[in-house]
């Protein structure tokens, strides 16, 4: 791979958002031609930035030029045993490719480190891009089935709503996850008794082919309002 160097050192210490950082020790081993398979091993203590599928690492935090740089592709990482406590690999598909051992000062920086990196590859995205198709393909599906589902009646639907924090938890917005919206684990069974439901008069503006997530979830949302408008109003007679 044809890296333009001046290109990768910009990119390493410009203002783009960092994935990961922090100090870890490098393990360097230097092999002695004039001993056969003699070798000393030692670590230095370097200052690593994650930024997509690179890392780099610096002589310390305030370095600007880096010393390397490692492309995380076609790679694995992994813990290994090593004379230092909180040690991990690097380590490559190709054969004859260097591995890279390093070590973290704790079991939460270490844990922190293996989590990125091994995030950090395009086939991982890849894995990821195509996990999320399928839970679009997934919610398409459903959403064609509530189309064809009968619809409820208002009835039907005060009796599921009979506790009021049910209503409350609803008019939260949804949680963020992998860059989409779902309904929240906190309203336990609310995203099903959503899902089920029509408003009167008003057809769903998401098609089953329709990608757009908020669409669909601002139209369940009308729906959940109008359903705790009609069991605030039941309360409010019950009261008189």
């Amino acid at each position: 791979m044809k890296l333009n160097e001046r290109s990768v050192v910009h990119y390493a210490t410009c203002d783009s958002p960092t994935d990961h950082a922090g100090f870890l020790h490098k393990r360097v081993e230097r092999h002695h031609h004039h001993h056969h398979h003699h070798h000393t091993t030692s670590y230095h203590r370097r200052w690593f930035i994650l930024k997509g599928n690179l890392l780099f690492y610096f002589e310390d935090r305030e370095s600007r030029d880096p010393l390397g740089l490692v492309v995380l592709e076609g790679c694995t990482v992994e813990l290994c045993e090593a004379a230092e406590e909180f040690a991990f690999a690097i380590r490559f598909d190709d054969a004859g490719a260097k591995a890279y051992v390093l070590v973290a000062d704790c079991q939460a920086a270490m844990e922190g480190w293996v989590k990125a990196l091994s995030r950090a590859s395009f086939d991982y995205m890849r894995l990821v891009v195509r996990e999320l198709e399928k839970q679009l393909e997934d919610a398409r599906k459903s959403l064609a089935a509530c189309h064809k589902s009968p619809r409820k009646s208002s009835s039907g639907r005060k009796r599921h709503l009979s506790n009021p924090a049910t209503a409350l938890v609803q008019e939260q917005p949804p949680i963020l996850e992998n860059g989409y919206s779902t309904w929240g684990s906190a309203g336990s069974g609310g995203g099903a008794l959503a899902t089920g439901l029509s408003l009167a008069g008003q057809e769903s503006p998401v098609s089953p082919e329709t990608a757009c997530f908020s669409k669909l979830h601002n139209w369940y949302g009308q729906e959940i309002a109008e359903i705790r408008r009609e069991w605030l109003e039941s309360q409010r007679s019950g009261e008189l």
